[in-house]
C-alpha cells in the first residue's frame, strides 16, 4: 500500500527561496503548496506547486488555508525583505515581517486545537538582526543589534517564534540565514544589481552602475543550499535555532570586482557612488558560525563564493543577450 504524500505549505512561494525549496520538496515527492501575493505575477513559479493567494498584514484565511491543505510542515519566507526600502516604509514592514509571522503562529496553533496536526514551522530569521555585531563570527549566542527597521521586525518574529515553541510547544524552528544569493535574487539586492548591471553593460544596454556603500562586508552563499538546511531543521526530533553561513566574508567592493572582472571589464570605468544608496544606519560586517547545523544534521555549503558570481553572472549574461536581440528585432518607435 502506497503511502499518502508528505504534503508542505511555503509562504512566499514564487520568490528566490520559495522557489528553490519547492524543487527540493517535490523533488522528495512532496505534495506542495505555496501562498503568493494578491496580483503576484508568474516570477519563479515552479511546476507542481498548488498557489493560494493570502495577506500577511491579514491572515483572515490562514486557518482556512490550513484546514484546506494539511500541511505537516509549513516554511514561512513571506515578509517584506528589502532592507534599504524598510526605511521608507517601516510601519508596513514591522506588520508583514513581524506581525505577519505571528498570524502564522496563531492560525497554526489554532488549527491545532481544532484538529490535532503538529504542523512543523520554519521561520526565516536573518543575520541582519545581529546588526551592529559585538563578535565575530556571529553564533546561535550572538546578541542582537539590529540596524534597520527590517532586522527590528526579524527579531520580533524570531522570538515569537521561541515564545510560541516553549508556551504551546509548538514544533517551531528559527533559521538565522546570513545572505544567499542566486540568478532568482530580486534585482534591486545590491549583488543581482551588479550581475544584471555588469551583463548589460557587457553587451552595450547600459553604461553605468550605481551603488552606494561598497566597503560592508557580507557571508554570501548559494540560496540553492541554504534551502536544503530549512529542510533538515524540520526534520530533526526536537525543534532549534541554527545559523546557516558559509563561515567566510567578502565586501560588496570584492563582489563587485569579481563580477566585472569575469567579463573582462573595469569596475572602476562604470560604477558611481550614489548617496541616495546609503543606509541611515549601517551593518559593516557579517559572519556567521554554522558549526551547529553542521554538527546536528551535517549541513555545509557547497557552493563557494567565486562559483556563486560565475553562476550569477552567466544567468544574466544569457538575459542580456536576450533583451539585446529582442532590442534589435524590434526597433523603438516614436
Amino acid at each position: 500500500m502506497n503511502r499518502p504524500a508528505r504534503v508542505a505549505f511555503i509562504t512566499g512561494a514564487t520568490g528566490q527561496d520559495g522557489s528553490y525549496l519547492a524543487e527540493l520538496l517535490l523533488g522528495k515527492g512532496y505534495v506542495v503548496h505555496g501562498l503568493v501575493a494578491g496580483g503576484s505575477g508568474p516570477t519563479n513559479r515552479v511546476a507542481g506547486v498548488h498557489y493560494h493567494t493570502g495577506d500577511l498584514a491579514d491572515g483572515t484565511n490562514f486557518e482556512a488555508l490550513l484546514w484546506d491543505t494539511r500541511p505537516a510542515e509549513l516554511y514561512h519566507l513571506a515578509a517584506q525583505s528589502h532592507v534599504q526600502l524598510s526605511f521608507e516604509i517601516p510601519v508596513y514592514t514591522a506588520d508583514v515581517t513581524g506581525l505577519g509571522t505571528l498570524r502564522w503562529l496563531e492560525a497554526i496553533r489554532n488549527h491545532r486545537d481544532r484538529t490535532g496536526d503538529n504542523i512543523r514551522f520554519y521561520q526565516a530569521s536573518s543575520s541582519e538582526m545581529f546588526g551592529k555585531v559585538s563578535e565575530t563570527p556571529q553564533t546561535e549566542l550572538t546578541p542582537f543589534h539590529p540596524r534597520s527597521p527590517y532586522a527590528c521586525a526579524k527579531v520580533f518574529a524570531y522570538w515569537q517564534t521561541i515564545n510560541h515553541r516553549e508556551a504551546y510547544n509548538l514544533f517551531a524552528c528559527n533559521g538565522i540565514l546570513f545572505n544567499h544569493e542566486s540568478p532568482r535574487r530580486g534585482e534591486t539586492f545590491v549583488t543581482r544589481k551588479i550581475t544584471r548591471a555588469a551583463a548589460r553593460i557587457k553587451v552595450g544596454l547600459q553604461q553605468t552602475l550605481k551603488l552606494g556603500n561598497l566597503e560592508a562586508r557580507r557571508d554570501w552563499g548559494f540560496a540553492g543550499d541554504y534551502v536544503e538546511a530549512m529542510w533538515l531543521m524540520l526534520q530533526q526530533d526536537q525543534p532549534d535555532d541554527f545559523v546557516i553561513a558559509t563561515g567566510e566574508t567578502h565586501s560588496v567592493r570584492e563582489f563587485l570586482e569579481a563580477t566585472f572582472n569575469s567579463l573582462n571589464l573595469d569596475w572602476q570605468n562604470h560604477v558611481e557612488l550614489d548617496q541616495q544608496f546609503l543606509r541611515p544606519s549601517e551593518v559593516d560586517l557579517l559572519r556567521g558560525d554554522a558549526s551547529k547545523a553542521r554538527e546536528s544534521f551535517g549541513w555545509t555549503p557547497k557552493v563557494g563564493f567565486r562559483d556563486l558570481v560565475r553562476i550569477m553572472v552567466e544567468a544574466d549574461l544569457l538575459l542580456a543577450r536576450r533583451e539585446l536581440q529582442i532590442q534589435t528585432l524590434v526597433p523603438e518607435t516614436v
